[in-house]
């Protein structure tokens, strides 16, 4: 099979598995939770395509889009920078119509109103009105970042829900995949034990 067959396969499945569900696997490749999606019950995975802001430099954010392939999510490095919003309602629309799937960022979003009318998941660290700027020239696209505390590169496999993002290399995740698709089928066997009577000391074995 071709990486794009295979990778094609391991996000069929992996679009079934919660973030938490690997994180009962594995400890590495988990960005702070402090990144939050700005849509509930929401759900993606896909290949990473990433780009790096410094400061309130917002040039390269557009060039990125120009190398985006539908099915692609964002992972957006914000350096030296804690205040400045990147991403708001002109961005959401620049990014659908190219077909990206989601967008992770290690900062902060403004317009969250028209992203959730968009229906366009984005995780971030929340709401400023101070925005980036144009007229600079800083920043890199599709190169190795860091986000949300951890190493991204262009082509990892992004997994990002309810309860946080998930990123590594293809290779890596499909190491834990049918692990984690066994303990999801066999939580609502414990959840339905546990409300019989049974104690989770007894379910485990304990």
């Amino acid at each position: 099979m071709t990486p794009e067959n295979i990778n094609t396969s391991l996000l069929s499945q992996l679009i079934n598995i919660e973030t938490a569900t690997l994180g009962h696997l594995i400890d590495n490749g988990f960005m702070h939770p402090e990144l939050q999606c700005v849509l509930p019950n929401i759900r993606c995975c896909g290949p990473a395509i990433t780009v790096s802001l410094p400061g309130d430099d917002g040039y390269s954010l557009p060039l990125v889009l120009e190398k985006a392939t539908r099915g692609d999510i964002l992972v957006i490095e914000r350096i030296n920078d804690n205040r400045h919003a990147c991403w708001g309602a002109v961005m959401t629309v620049a990014a659908q119509q190219v077909g990206i799937e989601a967008v992770i960022l290690d900062g902060y979003i403004t317009d969250i109103s028209a992203i959730c009318a968009a229906n366009f998941p984005v995780w971030s660290k929340g709401r400023s009105p101070l925005t980036t700027k144009q007229g600079k020239k800083g920043g890199s696209v599709n190169q190795t970042i860091t986000c949300g505390g951890i190493t991204v590169n262009p082509g990892d496999i992004v997994l990002a829900d309810e309860n946080g993002v998930l990123a590594l290399p293809a290779q890596e995740i499909e190491k834990h995949v049918q692990r984690a698709l066994f303990i999801q089928l066999q939580e609502p066997l414990i959840i339905e034990k546990l409300k019989q009577g049974k104690s989770l000391a007894e379910i485990y074995g304990l």
